[in-house]
């Protein structure tokens, strides 16, 4: 539970990105390359303001992944990233006036009660190095 806000802003920096993106594509309208050089097109979507800080704020939510992963158990951090979910629903409710219909709700419920669930069970790397069980060795997988 100690890397919580790390884990969070993890969370918070992927929704962050997701919304950006949304912005900058909407920003830049129907994609077609009809008539256009892929390369050049590609180039242009991504170099776009919105797009680009979208790509941008996905590298630092992923360098602070890196860092929780680093800490605790794959098997904790990752489900984290279902939050995720929530709150570009959230946010898309309210910013671009998406639906957020009954099935949708019962969906962001159900992820929220998992990911309780998961940070009940979470301990870090440093947890488990105090426990008393002691990792088998590969000599000791070969008996």
């Amino acid at each position: 539970m100690k890397y919580i806000a790390f884990i969070l802003f993890t969370v918070m920096t992927n929704a962050a990105a997701q919304l950006m993106l949304k912005h900058g594509m909407m920003t830049l309208g129907p994609i077609s390359f009809a008539g256009v050089n892929p390369v050049i097109k590609l180039l242009q979507i991504v170099f776009s303001p919105w797009v680009f800080l979208g790509l941008a704020t996905f590298v630092i939510s992923m360098a602070s992944h890196l860092y929780v992963l680093s800490k605790v158990e794959l098997s904790f951090a990752y489900p984290f990233l279902s939050l995720a979910y929530v709150a570009v629903a959230v946010f898309a409710y309210f910013v671009f006036r998406e639906d957020l219909n009954a099935w949708r709700i019962a969906g962001i419920g159900f992820i929220c009660v998992g990911t309780v669930l998961i940070a009940q069970s979470g301990r870090g790397h440093e947890e488990l190095a105090a426990s008393p069980s002691t990792p088998l060795q590969t000599s000791e997988l070969a008996q």
